[in-house]
């Protein structure tokens, strides 16, 4: 076999059946290996940015590595904003390239860029393969790496010629997976006894560990109220009467006054983001932390932990759900307060009963929730609908929330949303989108038609940037700058251009009945909802403000004449 056939030999090793990518020069002889071999699917998308969206979306939704493949030059620097969001929110994606041939690295060939150099800081681990004999054990060695300890992104480049080059060395053996590690915890038992206002605070990490069972087992059986990040949602499922929600910027009152009155905060799978926490020094003031994380390097960055356990999630949890079982945490006094905290301050959205009253973002995001079923996948963008989502949708689990948390990056919607309906093509996958960020990969509405996809696409239309909006008016004396999207095409005209019927809805009483119509069709569906260009997303944190200074809509005049006098 030459090299690429060794490629496509992995992907069967390791079950690898489904590939997001766009071909190329350099990369051509996978792509001709690829003609004989009907185990890979290989998906078209219409721009390489998608490729590793999609490939990450994929990820996400499944729990599987995701692929995304392109040429060298620009096929390879397209891929970067993509392989930087899976990295920043630790998503295991193998990223394949192809580079010009060895002989001519250096030269300035045509389309070489030295892809090595450029990504070294938004991947996990990358190699530029210069000898056609490493190929195999470089291949074996990159899905592992990619999955193990903190997932994350593994670049391979590899020249022209490599992957035309007979390669002998005979493919490695799969690795064995190493045994789950679980560290003493009598410590943190002790901590936890002692404690009179314990916090369970969750991030994406559960999800990654794959721990979500083990995770709700422990929250029920330990009773803790629990707080989560944007990436945690879902961990704690619908029905857990302690869940008070998201923490940080945009999270509710109830989760932000918790985590500032709690004695103990229990951390889980989260690294004390900025976005979460606000500013540090003001952040769970009165409270010890015990940080339970897979990742050494996450321990003690942001904030010393008082005791940290390193290991593995799932084991590290049922090991506290024995200890617990059969014991009561003296903190019944703090459970009723965090209750009524999430009664008076938890987000709530009113539904306007008037039927011809303009359509809200938070009204129609807890619409969508009650009428979709629970084992919808939602993919968002970045912007206030991302916001509303997170704070008004219902999520019964975490890898049914795909949203880009440590970059942001808009566009990510509509391509991890295709890489979720592969992941399952019998499932109901809604991107909801933000009118500045479809346009990013609205391109990416020819591979919807191509594969048939029955993917539903939600637009929030507001004419603007609303996120950027939102802060220009709060903390930047109402000078808008270059937010205005009002000359968007017509979205509806839109998607019928690529066969994908469309809807336009913008009042109140059209909302049900939009929503039913787009999950009941057979196919993919869009519904473009027009809503207010002055809403904005409340509450909200002054960018490197404490999280205890929440503002509301109630407080938005005195917080804007203090910053214009400022």
């Amino acid at each position: 076999m030459n090299g690429a056939q060794h490629i496509l030999e992995a992907f069967h090793r390791h079950n690898i059946n489904t590939v997001f990518g766009y071909p190329g020069g350099c990369i051509m002889p996978l792509y001709d290996a690829l003609v004989d071999d009907v185990g890979v699917e290989h998906v078209l998308c219409r721009h390489e940015q998608a490729c590793a969206l999609a490939a990450d979306g994929y990820a996400r939704a499944s729990g599987e590595i995701g692929v995304c493949i392109a040429t060298s030059g620009p096929g390879a620097t397209n891929l970067i904003t993509g392989v930087a969001n899976a990295y920043m929110d630790s998503i295991p994606m193998l990223v394949i390239t192809g580079q010009v041939a060895t002989s001519m690295i250096g030269t300035d060939a045509f389309q070489e860029t030295d892809i090595l150099g450029m990504t070294l800081g938004i991947v996990k681990h990358s190699y530029l393969v210069d000898d056609a004999e490493a190929l195999p054990v470089i291949i074996e060695e990159a899905v592992q790496l990619a999955q193990s300890g903190r997932p994350g992104p593994v670049w391979i480049d590899i020249p022209k010629d490599v992957l035309l080059t007979e390669v002998a060395t005979a493919s490695p053996a799969t690795a064995p997976t190493p045994d789950a590690h679980c560290p003493d915890i009598t410590r943190a038992l002790a901590m936890l006894r002692s404690a009179r206002r314990p916090l369970l605070y969750s991030g994406g990490g559960v999800s990654l560990a794959q721990a979500e069972d083990s995770f709700r087992a422990f929250a029920e059986t330990s009773g803790l109220p629990g707080v989560v990040t944007l990436k945690g949602i879902g961990n704690a499922g619908k029905h857990n009467p302690h869940n008070l929600g998201m923490l940080g910027m945009h999270g509710s009152r109830a989760a932000n006054k918790a985590v500032d009155e709690c004695d103990l905060l229990f951390v889980v799978g989260a690294r004390l983001d900025d976005r979460a926490t606000g500013k540090l020094d003001g952040f769970a003031p009165n409270a010890k932390m015990i940080h339970i994380d897979a990742d050494a390097a996450e321990i003690n960055k942001l904030r010393e932990a008082d005791l940290a356990l390193r290991g593995d999630l799932n084991a590290i949890l049922v090991a506290f759900i024995a200890a617990l079982e059969s014991e009561s945490l003296a903190i019944a006094d703090w459970q009723k307060q965090c209750q009524t905290w999430h009664t008076t301050g938890g987000f709530k959205a009113a539904d306007n009963e008037e039927p011809m009253a303009p359509i809200t973002g938070p009204a129609f995001i807890r619409q969508l929730s009650r009428t979709a079923p629970d084992d919808t996948v939602i993919a968002c963008d970045v912007g206030q609908h991302q916001m509303w989502v997170a704070q008004h949708y219902e999520f019964d689990h975490p890898r049914r929330h795909l949203t880009s948390g440590g970059l942001g990056t808009m566009g990510f919607g509509l391509p991890a949303a295709i890489g979720a309906q592969f992941a399952d093509r019998n499932s109901t996958v809604i991107n909801v989108t933000g009118d500045g960020s479809f346009m990013m990969n609205a391109q990416e509405l020819a591979t919807i038609r191509r594969y048939k996809l029955p993917l539903k696409l939600i637009i929030l239309d507001n004419q603007c940037l609303g996120m950027v909006r939102q802060q220009q008016e709060l903390f930047y004396n109402n000078r808008e700058s270059h937010i205005n999207l009002d000359d968007n095409p017509d979205f509806v005209a839109m998607a019928r251009a690529f066969d994908i019927p469309a809807l336009h809805i913008d009042r109140t009483d059209q909302i049900r009945r939009g929503i039913e119509t787009i999950l009941a069709y057979d196919g993919p569906m869009l519904l473009h909802v027009a809503i207010s260009r002055e809403e904005n997303v409340w509450p909200i944190v002054k960018p490197g403000g404490s999280n205890r200074d929440m503002i509301d809509e109630t407080k938005r005049t005195s917080t804007a004449n203090k910053e214009n006098v400022a």
